[in-house]
Protein backbone atom coordinates (compact mmCIF):
# COMPACT_ATOMS: atom_id res chain seq x y z
CA UNK A 1 0.00 0.00 0.00
CA UNK A 2 1.04 3.65 -0.67
CA UNK A 3 3.22 5.13 2.55
CA UNK A 4 2.47 6.64 4.95
CA UNK A 5 -1.59 6.66 4.03
CA UNK A 6 -1.24 10.72 5.20
CA UNK A 7 1.14 11.30 2.78
CA UNK A 8 -0.73 9.71 -0.72
CA UNK A 9 -2.08 11.74 -3.51
CA UNK A 10 -6.13 11.98 -3.08
CA UNK A 11 -6.51 10.52 -6.97
CA UNK A 12 -3.78 7.51 -6.12
CA UNK A 13 -5.70 4.17 -6.47
CA UNK A 14 -5.79 2.28 -2.68
CA UNK A 15 -4.60 -1.12 -2.45
CA UNK A 16 -1.47 -3.64 -1.68
CA UNK A 17 0.65 -2.48 -4.76
CA UNK A 18 2.81 -5.94 -4.15
CA UNK A 19 -0.67 -7.78 -4.47
CA UNK A 20 -2.27 -5.60 -7.38
CA UNK A 21 1.46 -5.90 -9.10
CA UNK A 22 0.97 -9.50 -8.91
CA UNK A 23 -2.03 -9.88 -10.21
CA UNK A 24 -1.19 -7.67 -13.72
CA UNK A 25 0.56 -8.73 -16.90
CA UNK A 26 2.69 -6.16 -19.13
CA UNK A 27 -0.08 -6.54 -21.35
CA UNK A 28 -2.47 -4.77 -19.20
CA UNK A 29 -3.00 -1.29 -20.68
CA UNK A 30 -2.46 0.17 -17.07
CA UNK A 31 -0.14 -2.31 -16.01
CA UNK A 32 2.60 -1.25 -14.20
CA UNK A 33 6.52 -1.77 -14.91
CA UNK A 34 8.39 -3.31 -12.01
CA UNK A 35 11.94 -2.74 -11.23
CA UNK A 36 13.17 -4.68 -8.10
CA UNK A 37 16.83 -3.14 -7.28
CA UNK A 38 18.74 -2.59 -3.91
CA UNK A 39 18.58 0.64 -3.40
CA UNK A 40 16.11 3.47 -5.13
CA UNK A 41 17.87 6.91 -5.46
CA UNK A 42 15.11 9.76 -5.95
CA UNK A 43 16.78 12.55 -7.58
CA UNK A 44 20.21 12.76 -10.17
CA UNK A 45 21.67 15.67 -8.86
CA UNK A 46 25.13 15.61 -7.24
CA UNK A 47 24.59 13.92 -4.28
CA UNK A 48 21.86 11.30 -5.74
CA UNK A 49 24.66 10.34 -8.40
CA UNK A 50 27.66 10.41 -6.25
CA UNK A 51 25.33 8.30 -4.07
CA UNK A 52 24.56 5.98 -6.78
CA UNK A 53 28.35 5.99 -7.96
CA UNK A 54 29.53 4.94 -4.81
CA UNK A 55 26.93 1.92 -4.36
CA UNK A 56 27.61 0.60 -8.05
CA UNK A 57 31.52 0.32 -7.19
CA UNK A 58 30.49 -1.77 -4.06
CA UNK A 59 28.44 -4.04 -5.93
CA UNK A 60 24.99 -2.82 -4.91
CA UNK A 61 22.12 -2.52 -7.55
CA UNK A 62 21.19 1.10 -7.73
CA UNK A 63 17.67 2.47 -9.44
CA UNK A 64 17.86 6.11 -10.45
CA UNK A 65 14.64 8.24 -10.76
CA UNK A 66 14.82 11.40 -12.11
CA UNK A 67 11.68 13.43 -12.91
CA UNK A 68 14.13 15.61 -15.42
CA UNK A 69 14.10 13.50 -19.25
CA UNK A 70 16.60 15.96 -20.39
CA UNK A 71 20.39 15.29 -21.30
CA UNK A 72 22.12 16.64 -17.95
CA UNK A 73 25.17 18.05 -20.04
CA UNK A 74 22.47 20.14 -21.58
CA UNK A 75 22.23 24.36 -20.35
CA UNK A 76 19.14 23.22 -18.20
CA UNK A 77 21.13 23.35 -14.93
CA UNK A 78 23.68 26.85 -15.49
CA UNK A 79 22.13 28.36 -12.47
CA UNK A 80 22.20 25.32 -10.50
CA UNK A 81 24.98 26.23 -7.64
CA UNK A 82 29.10 25.39 -9.35
CA UNK A 83 31.26 26.42 -7.21
CA UNK A 84 33.55 23.80 -5.99
CA UNK A 85 34.66 23.62 -2.43
CA UNK A 86 37.92 21.92 -1.61
CA UNK A 87 36.30 19.21 0.31
CA UNK A 88 33.67 18.77 -2.85
CA UNK A 89 36.83 18.25 -5.09
CA UNK A 90 38.38 15.71 -3.30
CA UNK A 91 35.28 13.49 -2.96
CA UNK A 92 34.97 13.57 -6.92
CA UNK A 93 38.69 12.76 -7.62
CA UNK A 94 38.26 9.60 -5.29
CA UNK A 95 35.66 8.81 -7.42
CA UNK A 96 37.48 9.60 -10.51
CA UNK A 97 35.20 11.88 -11.87
CA UNK A 98 36.28 15.39 -11.34
CA UNK A 99 39.73 15.34 -14.29
CA UNK A 100 37.35 14.56 -16.83
CA UNK A 101 34.43 16.82 -15.74
CA UNK A 102 37.07 19.70 -15.41
CA UNK A 103 38.04 19.12 -19.01
CA UNK A 104 34.66 19.90 -19.98
CA UNK A 105 35.23 23.16 -19.09
CA UNK A 106 36.29 25.09 -15.58
CA UNK A 107 37.49 27.95 -13.96
CA UNK A 108 40.25 28.21 -11.62
CA UNK A 109 39.37 30.51 -8.51
CA UNK A 110 41.83 31.92 -6.20
CA UNK A 111 39.71 32.79 -3.07
CA UNK A 112 37.04 35.17 -1.34
CA UNK A 113 36.85 38.69 -1.56
CA UNK A 114 35.18 40.77 0.04
CA UNK A 115 34.80 44.99 -1.71
CA UNK A 116 33.34 48.42 -0.85
CA UNK A 117 33.51 50.64 -3.81
CA UNK A 118 36.55 48.98 -4.71
CA UNK A 119 38.49 48.80 -1.52
CA UNK A 120 39.28 45.32 -0.94
CA UNK A 121 37.96 44.88 2.80
CA UNK A 122 38.65 41.00 2.67
CA UNK A 123 40.86 38.49 0.73
CA UNK A 124 40.49 34.71 1.55
CA UNK A 125 42.85 33.07 -0.26
CA UNK A 126 42.80 29.59 -0.55
CA UNK A 127 46.37 29.30 -1.81
CA UNK A 128 47.84 29.15 1.77
CA UNK A 129 46.01 25.91 1.94
CA UNK A 130 47.93 22.29 1.02
CA UNK A 131 47.65 21.19 -2.94
CA UNK A 132 46.11 19.87 -5.11
CA UNK A 133 43.01 21.75 -3.66
CA UNK A 134 44.06 24.87 -3.04
CA UNK A 135 41.59 26.55 -4.68
CA UNK A 136 37.93 27.00 -5.52
CA UNK A 137 36.53 25.48 -8.57
CA UNK A 138 33.56 27.10 -10.71
CA UNK A 139 32.62 24.05 -12.64
CA UNK A 140 28.91 24.08 -14.51
CA UNK A 141 27.06 21.64 -13.32
CA UNK A 142 25.93 20.08 -16.08
CA UNK A 143 29.46 18.79 -16.64
CA UNK A 144 29.58 17.49 -13.33
CA UNK A 145 26.41 15.74 -13.92
CA UNK A 146 27.47 14.45 -17.32
CA UNK A 147 30.40 12.83 -15.99
CA UNK A 148 28.75 10.97 -12.40
CA UNK A 149 26.07 9.71 -14.91
CA UNK A 150 28.40 8.06 -17.76
CA UNK A 151 30.24 6.27 -14.71
CA UNK A 152 27.29 5.13 -13.06
CA UNK A 153 26.20 3.77 -16.59
CA UNK A 154 29.44 2.28 -17.30
CA UNK A 155 28.42 -0.63 -14.12
CA UNK A 156 26.37 -3.18 -13.86
CA UNK A 157 23.51 -2.93 -11.38
CA UNK A 158 22.60 0.25 -12.99
CA UNK A 159 18.63 1.24 -13.67
CA UNK A 160 18.50 5.00 -15.04
CA UNK A 161 14.75 6.09 -14.92
CA UNK A 162 14.79 9.48 -16.52
CA UNK A 163 11.70 11.68 -17.02
CA UNK A 164 9.88 9.95 -13.84
CA UNK A 165 8.31 11.48 -11.44
CA UNK A 166 8.07 9.98 -7.87
CA UNK A 167 4.16 9.93 -6.99
CA UNK A 168 3.76 7.64 -4.19
CA UNK A 169 5.94 5.71 -1.51
CA UNK A 170 5.30 1.80 -1.02
CA UNK A 171 5.16 -0.16 2.10
CA UNK A 172 3.14 -0.66 5.19
CA UNK A 173 3.42 -0.58 8.95
CA UNK A 174 6.04 2.44 8.60
CA UNK A 175 8.78 0.62 6.90
CA UNK A 176 8.82 1.51 2.71
CA UNK A 177 9.93 -0.60 0.22
CA UNK A 178 10.02 1.22 -3.07
CA UNK A 179 8.53 4.10 -4.72
CA UNK A 180 5.62 4.17 -7.67
CA UNK A 181 7.11 7.05 -10.50
CA UNK A 182 4.95 8.45 -13.47
CA UNK A 183 6.78 8.39 -16.16
CA UNK A 184 6.66 9.38 -20.21
CA UNK A 185 3.24 8.56 -21.32
CA UNK A 186 1.93 8.48 -18.23
CA UNK A 187 3.42 4.79 -18.12
CA UNK A 188 3.77 4.11 -14.18
CA UNK A 189 6.72 2.18 -12.82
CA UNK A 190 6.55 0.10 -9.43
CA UNK A 191 10.44 0.35 -7.90
CA UNK A 192 11.09 -2.11 -5.24
CA UNK A 193 14.04 -1.62 -3.55
CA UNK A 194 15.45 -2.23 0.06
CA UNK A 195 16.50 1.02 1.20
CA UNK A 196 14.93 4.39 -0.60
CA UNK A 197 17.18 7.26 -1.09
CA UNK A 198 15.78 10.45 -1.16
CA UNK A 199 18.17 13.13 -2.89
CA UNK A 200 15.69 15.26 -4.74
CA UNK A 201 16.13 19.13 -3.50
CA UNK A 202 15.06 21.45 -1.63
CA UNK A 203 11.66 21.09 -2.58
CA UNK A 204 11.47 17.13 -2.02
CA UNK A 205 8.70 15.23 -3.13
CA UNK A 206 10.04 11.68 -1.23
CA UNK A 207 10.37 13.86 1.81
CA UNK A 208 6.82 15.32 1.45
CA UNK A 209 5.03 11.93 0.29
CA UNK A 210 7.26 10.63 3.37
CA UNK A 211 5.24 13.61 5.70
CA UNK A 212 8.02 14.03 6.88
CA UNK A 213 8.61 18.15 7.66
CA UNK A 214 11.00 20.51 6.25
CA UNK A 215 12.13 22.46 8.99
CA UNK A 216 12.26 25.62 7.17
CA UNK A 217 13.18 28.71 8.91
CA UNK A 218 13.82 32.50 7.44
CA UNK A 219 17.55 32.16 8.97
CA UNK A 220 18.60 34.87 6.15
CA UNK A 221 17.52 38.86 5.40
CA UNK A 222 18.05 38.28 1.79
CA UNK A 223 17.25 36.50 -1.53
CA UNK A 224 19.63 36.35 -4.34
CA UNK A 225 18.84 37.38 -8.20
CA UNK A 226 20.98 35.41 -10.29
CA UNK A 227 22.34 35.90 -14.22
CA UNK A 228 24.95 35.21 -16.46
CA UNK A 229 27.12 37.66 -18.58
CA UNK A 230 29.53 37.30 -21.60
CA UNK A 231 32.86 38.42 -20.64
CA UNK A 232 35.46 37.69 -22.73
CA UNK A 233 39.01 39.01 -21.58
CA UNK A 234 37.05 40.11 -18.42
CA UNK A 235 37.98 37.08 -15.92
CA UNK A 236 38.45 38.11 -11.95
CA UNK A 237 39.65 34.95 -10.70
CA UNK A 238 38.21 34.73 -7.95
CA UNK A 239 34.55 35.31 -5.53
CA UNK A 240 34.34 38.49 -5.12
CA UNK A 241 31.28 40.20 -2.79
CA UNK A 242 31.13 44.13 -4.59
CA UNK A 243 29.13 45.85 -1.56
CA UNK A 244 26.92 48.62 -2.51
CA UNK A 245 24.40 50.76 -1.18
CA UNK A 246 21.62 48.38 0.07
CA UNK A 247 22.97 45.50 -1.39
CA UNK A 248 25.97 43.60 -2.23
CA UNK A 249 26.69 41.75 -5.31
CA UNK A 250 28.43 38.09 -5.75
CA UNK A 251 30.63 38.27 -9.26
CA UNK A 252 32.55 34.85 -10.11
CA UNK A 253 34.19 33.60 -13.48
CA UNK A 254 32.41 30.62 -14.88
CA UNK A 255 32.57 28.74 -18.18
CA UNK A 256 32.68 29.66 -21.27
CA UNK A 257 34.50 33.26 -20.64
CA UNK A 258 31.16 34.33 -18.27
CA UNK A 259 30.54 36.13 -15.47
CA UNK A 260 28.11 34.99 -13.07
CA UNK A 261 26.43 37.52 -10.76
CA UNK A 262 24.06 37.24 -7.99
CA UNK A 263 22.37 40.13 -6.77
CA UNK A 264 20.94 40.34 -3.07
CA UNK A 265 17.67 41.79 -1.93
CA UNK A 266 15.48 41.98 1.15
CA UNK A 267 14.05 38.48 1.96
CA UNK A 268 10.97 38.55 -0.42
CA UNK A 269 11.66 42.17 -1.86
CA UNK A 270 11.67 40.54 -5.61
CA UNK A 271 8.50 41.66 -6.20
CA UNK A 272 8.85 45.30 -5.64
CA UNK A 273 12.30 45.71 -7.12
CA UNK A 274 10.47 43.85 -10.50
CA UNK A 275 7.55 46.62 -10.74
CA UNK A 276 10.20 49.12 -11.29
CA UNK A 277 11.55 47.78 -14.11
CA UNK A 278 13.91 46.30 -16.22
CA UNK A 279 15.70 50.09 -16.67
CA UNK A 280 15.63 50.58 -12.50
CA UNK A 281 17.10 47.11 -12.47
CA UNK A 282 20.25 47.25 -14.74
CA UNK A 283 20.41 51.69 -13.71
CA UNK A 284 21.14 49.68 -9.80
CA UNK A 285 23.64 47.11 -10.88
CA UNK A 286 25.31 49.24 -13.05
CA UNK A 287 25.94 51.75 -10.02
CA UNK A 288 26.95 48.05 -7.88
CA UNK A 289 29.60 47.27 -10.49
CA UNK A 290 30.51 50.24 -12.76
CA UNK A 291 33.38 47.76 -14.09
CA UNK A 292 31.10 45.82 -15.78
CA UNK A 293 28.14 48.20 -16.69
CA UNK A 294 28.99 48.11 -20.01
CA UNK A 295 28.02 44.16 -19.73
CA UNK A 296 24.73 45.10 -18.04
CA UNK A 297 23.24 47.39 -20.02
CA UNK A 298 24.03 45.19 -23.63
CA UNK A 299 23.11 41.57 -22.02
CA UNK A 300 21.06 42.38 -18.84
CA UNK A 301 17.75 43.18 -21.72
CA UNK A 302 14.41 42.03 -19.62
CA UNK A 303 13.62 40.65 -16.41
CA UNK A 304 13.03 37.14 -17.53
CA UNK A 305 16.89 37.11 -17.97
CA UNK A 306 16.93 37.34 -14.14
CA UNK A 307 16.50 34.38 -11.98
CA UNK A 308 15.33 34.25 -8.29
CA UNK A 309 16.63 32.14 -5.92
CA UNK A 310 14.40 32.24 -2.55
CA UNK A 311 16.97 31.68 0.08
CA UNK A 312 16.42 30.24 3.63
CA UNK A 313 17.64 27.24 5.64
CA UNK A 314 16.16 23.89 6.93
CA UNK A 315 16.47 20.63 8.42
CA UNK A 316 14.24 18.03 8.01
CA UNK A 317 12.21 16.85 10.71
CA UNK A 318 14.18 13.62 10.60
CA UNK A 319 16.28 11.97 7.70
CA UNK A 320 15.87 8.50 8.43
CA UNK A 321 12.86 6.37 8.85
CA UNK A 322 12.60 2.35 8.35
CA UNK A 323 13.75 1.59 4.67
CA UNK A 324 13.98 5.32 3.85
CA UNK A 325 17.02 8.17 4.07
CA UNK A 326 17.37 11.90 2.97
CA UNK A 327 20.80 13.35 2.23
CA UNK A 328 21.82 16.93 0.59
CA UNK A 329 19.17 19.39 -0.07
CA UNK A 330 16.10 17.18 0.83
CA UNK A 331 17.89 16.83 4.40
CA UNK A 332 19.44 20.12 4.70
CA UNK A 333 18.70 23.25 2.80
CA UNK A 334 21.47 26.39 2.94
CA UNK A 335 22.19 29.85 1.25
CA UNK A 336 24.23 30.20 -1.35
CA UNK A 337 27.13 32.27 0.89
CA UNK A 338 30.12 30.39 1.11
CA UNK A 339 29.60 28.19 -1.58
CA UNK A 340 28.12 25.13 0.15
CA UNK A 341 25.59 23.53 -1.09
CA UNK A 342 27.01 21.13 -3.72
CA UNK A 343 29.58 20.23 -1.57
CA UNK A 344 27.52 19.32 1.52
CA UNK A 345 25.88 17.34 -0.91
CA UNK A 346 28.51 15.47 -2.10
CA UNK A 347 29.78 14.85 1.32
CA UNK A 348 26.68 13.72 2.57
CA UNK A 349 26.80 10.51 -0.41
CA UNK A 350 30.08 9.52 0.92
CA UNK A 351 29.20 9.42 4.63
CA UNK A 352 25.79 7.85 3.36
CA UNK A 353 27.66 5.20 1.26
CA UNK A 354 28.94 2.89 3.99
CA UNK A 355 26.40 2.86 6.40
CA UNK A 356 24.03 1.75 3.81
CA UNK A 357 26.71 -0.96 2.77
CA UNK A 358 26.88 -1.95 6.02
CA UNK A 359 22.74 -2.06 6.24
CA UNK A 360 22.13 -4.18 3.12
CA UNK A 361 25.09 -6.40 4.37
CA UNK A 362 23.38 -7.27 7.55
CA UNK A 363 19.98 -7.27 6.12
CA UNK A 364 18.43 -4.11 8.57
CA UNK A 365 17.37 -0.89 6.94
CA UNK A 366 15.89 -0.02 9.96
CA UNK A 367 15.76 3.58 11.44
CA UNK A 368 18.12 2.62 14.04
CA UNK A 369 20.74 1.44 11.37
CA UNK A 370 20.56 4.68 9.53
CA UNK A 371 20.45 6.93 11.98
CA UNK A 372 24.07 6.69 11.93
CA UNK A 373 24.31 8.93 9.38
CA UNK A 374 22.25 11.85 10.32
CA UNK A 375 24.25 11.70 13.75
CA UNK A 376 27.19 12.25 11.65
CA UNK A 377 26.07 15.16 9.15
CA UNK A 378 23.82 16.24 11.15
CA UNK A 379 26.24 18.19 13.28
CA UNK A 380 27.99 19.43 9.99
CA UNK A 381 24.72 20.86 8.17
CA UNK A 382 24.11 22.54 11.80
CA UNK A 383 27.41 24.05 11.49
CA UNK A 384 27.04 25.53 7.89
CA UNK A 385 23.83 26.94 8.69
CA UNK A 386 25.39 28.77 11.55
CA UNK A 387 28.81 29.94 9.95
CA UNK A 388 26.62 31.17 6.92
CA UNK A 389 24.57 33.85 9.04
CA UNK A 390 27.58 35.14 10.77
CA UNK A 391 28.64 35.30 6.84
CA UNK A 392 26.07 37.15 5.68
CA UNK A 393 25.96 39.22 8.46
CA UNK A 394 29.92 40.10 8.06
CA UNK A 395 29.47 40.61 3.88
CA UNK A 396 25.58 41.45 3.46
CA UNK A 397 25.02 43.65 6.92
CA UNK A 398 24.79 47.61 6.90
CA UNK A 399 28.04 50.07 6.53
CA UNK A 400 29.21 52.55 8.26
CA UNK A 401 32.32 53.71 9.98
CA UNK A 402 31.76 51.28 12.94
CA UNK A 403 31.26 48.07 10.65
CA UNK A 404 34.52 48.96 8.22
CA UNK A 405 36.53 48.69 11.53
CA UNK A 406 34.98 45.79 12.54
CA UNK A 407 35.43 44.05 8.97
CA UNK A 408 39.29 45.01 8.71
CA UNK A 409 40.07 43.80 12.29
CA UNK A 410 38.69 40.27 10.53
CA UNK A 411 39.99 40.81 7.42
CA UNK A 412 43.83 41.00 9.38
CA UNK A 413 42.50 37.75 11.49
CA UNK A 414 41.74 35.76 8.45
CA UNK A 415 44.04 36.80 5.73
CA UNK A 416 47.54 37.69 8.12
CA UNK A 417 47.39 34.54 10.91
CA UNK A 418 47.58 30.60 11.85
CA UNK A 419 43.70 31.03 12.84
CA UNK A 420 42.50 32.59 9.66
CA UNK A 421 44.21 29.57 7.88
CA UNK A 422 42.09 27.55 9.98
CA UNK A 423 39.17 29.25 9.19
CA UNK A 424 39.47 29.03 5.69
CA UNK A 425 40.25 25.48 6.07
CA UNK A 426 36.76 24.89 7.71
CA UNK A 427 34.97 26.60 4.92
CA UNK A 428 37.00 25.17 2.57
CA UNK A 429 36.12 21.14 4.00
CA UNK A 430 33.83 21.38 6.94
CA UNK A 431 33.54 19.85 10.36
CA UNK A 432 34.41 16.19 10.15
CA UNK A 433 34.90 15.99 6.16
CA UNK A 434 33.80 11.98 5.03
CA UNK A 435 36.67 9.71 3.49
CA UNK A 436 35.21 8.33 0.23
CA UNK A 437 35.75 4.32 1.65
CA UNK A 438 37.53 3.00 -1.83
CA UNK A 439 37.80 0.12 0.25
CA UNK A 440 34.43 -0.96 0.04
CA UNK A 441 34.85 -0.94 -3.87
CA UNK A 442 34.79 -4.24 -5.32
CA UNK A 443 33.52 -3.59 -9.01
CA UNK A 444 36.34 -2.48 -10.94
CA UNK A 445 35.56 0.88 -13.56
CA UNK A 446 35.79 0.06 -16.93
CA UNK A 447 39.17 1.49 -18.69
CA UNK A 448 38.40 4.82 -20.70
CA UNK A 449 37.58 4.09 -24.26
CA UNK A 450 40.51 5.35 -26.45
CA UNK A 451 39.59 7.67 -29.49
Amino acid sequence: MPWPPSARRPDHRAGDTAGADAARTPDTPDADDTVDTDVAVVGAGPAGLALSLMLLRSGVRVALVEKSSGDPASAGRDFHGEVLQPGGQRVLDRLGVLSPARARGARRLAGFRLLDRGRVLLDVDYGRLPGPYDHLLALPQRHLLAELLAACRALPGFRHLPGHRVSALTGGHGRCTGVVATGPGGRRVTVRARVVAGADGRYSKTRALAGIGAGRTEAFDQDVVWFSLPAPGRATGTVAVHRAPGSAVLVHDTHPDRLRVGWTLPHRGWPAVAARGVEAVRAELTAALPQFADLIRDHVRALDDLRLLDVFAAHADTWVRDGLVLLGDAAHTHGPLGAQGVNLALQDAAALHPVLVDALRADDCSRGRLAAFPRLRGPAAEAVTRMQKVQAKALLGAGGPAADVLRSHAARLVGRTPLGTRITRRIAYGRTPPEVRTDLFTVRTPAPRRA
